[in-house]
């Protein structure tokens, strides 16, 4: 006994799997948690509003970053949890 034949049973597959992806996609569940996001220079700059030049200055003095190849990124819960530190220290 056949309920369903093959080929509307596959049709149904990919209409299902197409509705997923449109919602997942429409609604950005592909990014990652904030904390998590990779952030440019001048991203955390602006973020932080400060200059590129006092952002070069910290790296300098050892907050971490992530180089590929000419590109520097900041994982942002690093750099969150170094000020959070720094606050805590200078009180």
């Amino acid at each position: 006994m056949e309920i369903i034949n093959e080929q509307a049973l596959s049709q149904c597959i990919r209409n299902a799997v197409r509705a997923e992806l449109r919602e997942h996609f429409r609604t950005g569940s592909n990014q990652l948690p904030k904390e998590e996001q990779l952030l440019s220079k001048q991203e955390l700059a602006d973020e932080f509003g400060i200059s590129l030049v006092t952002l070069t200055d910290w790296m300098k003095k050892g907050l971490p970053f992530l180089r590929l190849h000419k590109r520097v990124f900041f994982e942002r819960s690093k750099v969150l949890e170094i000020m959070r530190r720094q606050i805590t220290n200078s009180t």
